[in-house]
């Protein structure tokens, strides 16, 4: 009973997001009690430690990407509006745009491409981001970043990894490419 009722959150989740749930189906097969270390891992990467949902997914989208390009950003992007982070927005951070971001996300973005490239210069952001946000904040962040590695590499390592492939934001079509996105219609 338990298992079906967990599938049908899934199949809800499937439906409303456009996102193949099916490793997570599989997992929730297979093993019961993975799934619910699985679920128990949602709570870390949905902790939101104060922040508006425009830094959080600036910091989520960055890390998403430097993994994967395909379905699991699809599914953040859509988060991210459905959050009311606005489309230009999701665009520039995804496109790394930083002309086109408040100051506090451009930071956010160039910050969570530093510490994912192990890169020392996150240490002059860090200070910046714990001023706008506290300690909470940047707990969070941290949290996005790490949490957001997991997926990719929870459907590589089972085989539903998937291919790049184009990111729609609203009406716009973007291309990711590397850690570098351009647009292309």
């Amino acid at each position: 009973m338990i298992k079906y009722l967990l599938n049908k959150m899934l199949i809800s989740m499937q439906k409303k997001y456009d996102y193949d749930v099916t490793y997570m189906q599989d997992i929730l097969s297979a093993d019961l009690n993975a799934f619910f270390k699985y679920l128990k891992f949602q709570s870390m990467a949905g902790y939101r430690g104060g922040l508006p949902a425009a830094p959080l997914y600036a910091a989520r989208l960055r890390a998403i990407l430097w993994d994967d390009c395909g379905p699991c950003t699809q599914l953040l992007v859509n988060m991210a509006l459905e959050a009311g982070v606005p489309a230009n927005q999701v665009s520039a951070i995804v496109n790394k745009d930083l002309a086109a971001l408040p100051d506090e996300l451009a930071q956010i973005v160039e910050f969570t491409d530093l510490v994912l490239a192990h890169n020392p210069s996150a240490d002059d952001i860090r200070p910046h981001i714990r001023a706008m946000w506290g300690e909470q904040g940047l707990i969070a962040i941290a949290f996005s970043i790490s949490s957001c590695r997991v997926y990719p590499a929870l459907k590589y390592t089972l085989g539903y990894g998937k291919a790049c492939s184009r990111v729609v934001v609203n009406e716009q079509t973007l291309t990711p490419s590397d850690n570098n996105r351009s647009v292309t219609g």
